[in-house]
C-alpha cells in the first residue's frame, strides 16, 4: 500500500503556538534509548495512519480523531505530537519526499536508465494520487503547505546538483525541468492521456528525455 512508503517522521517539535501537554516527554526522555523508541513508534503510527486516511479519504474527509483512533490512540494523543491536521499533512508530504528520494538514490546508484527513473517517478505519483490532488489544492489555501512544497522542490534541486556535480545548468533551469517532470507525472497518474485515448508510453519517454537533460553522463 502507498502508506507503507512512510517510515520514520523527521525529528521535530510541534509549533510553540500550542502548549504541550504536561505528560509530553521531555528532551531528556526523548533521547533515552527506550523513550526515543516509544516516541518514534507513536509518531510513526500517527503519521502512517494519517497517510492512509489522506490517501483513502482525502484531506477534507479526514479529521484528527480518525487519525488517532486508526493508529490505536485516544484522540488527545494526536496533539502531543502534531499541531493540527495541516501540520501532519505536511509531515506526510515530507515522509513521501524522503521515500521517493531513497528510491531515486537507489536507481542512480544502480545506473538505471532514464526511462526506468521516469517510471519510478510516475509510480510514486500514482501511489499518492489523492494525496497529491489535495497537495495542489492546499498549496493555494495554506501558506505553510505552499512553503513546504517550495522547500521540497528546492531540496530536489540540491539533490540533483549533488548527484550530478558536473551538470551545467542553473537552478532556474533545473527547476523548470523538474516542474515539467512533476506535471507530466501528475498527468500520467491522473490518466489524462488515457482520457484522450492515448497510452502513457509517449509521456514516459518524454519524461525520460527531461531526466536525460539532468544527467551529465547522457
Amino acid at each position: 500500500m502507498a502508506e507503507d512508503a512512510i517510515s520514520q517522521p523527521r525529528t521535530r517539535r510541534v509549533s510553540t503556538k500550542r502548549a504541550a501537554p504536561a505528560d509530553t516527554p521531555s528532551d531528556a526522555q526523548a533521547h533515552a534509548p527506550a523513550g526515543r523508541a516509544e516516541v518514534e513508534d507513536t509518531r510513526t503510527k500517527l503519521l502512517r495512519s494519517a497517510a492512509a486516511e489522506f490517501i483513502e479519504h482525502g484531506f477534507a474527509a479526514t479529521d484528527t480523531n480518525r487519525i488517532a483512533r486508526r493508529a490505536g490512540f485516544a484522540p488527545q494523543t494526536f496533539y502531543r505530537w502534531y499541531k493540527d491536521k495541516v501540520d501532519i499533512f505536511i509531515q506526510v508530504y515530507l515522509a513521501w519526499e524522503e521515500a521517493e528520494t531513497a528510491i531515486l538514490s537507489e536507481l542512480m546508484v544502480r545506473q538505471s536508465t532514464s526511462l526506468q527513473i521516469a517510471e519510478a517517478y510516475a509510480e510514486g505519483h500514482r501511489s499518492f494520487l489523492i494525496f497529491r490532488r489535495h497537495l495542489r489544492q492546499l498549496a493555494y489555501e495554506y501558506p505553510e503547505v505552499r512553503q513546504a512544497r517550495a522547500d521540497s522542490r528546492k531540496r530536489h534541486i540540491a539533490r540533483i546538483q549533488q548527484w550530478q556535480p558536473r551538470l551545467q545548468a542553473s537552478e532556474e533551469e533545473i527547476a523548470s525541468i523538474l516542474l515539467q517532470l512533476e506535471r507530466l507525472c501528475d498527468a500520467i497518474a491522473e490518466s489524462e492521456f488515457a482520457d484522450m485515448g492515448l497510452s502513457d508510453q509517449g509521456a514516459l519517454h518524454m519524461a525520460a528525455h527531461l531526466i536525460d537533460r539532468l544527467r551529465t553522463e547522457h
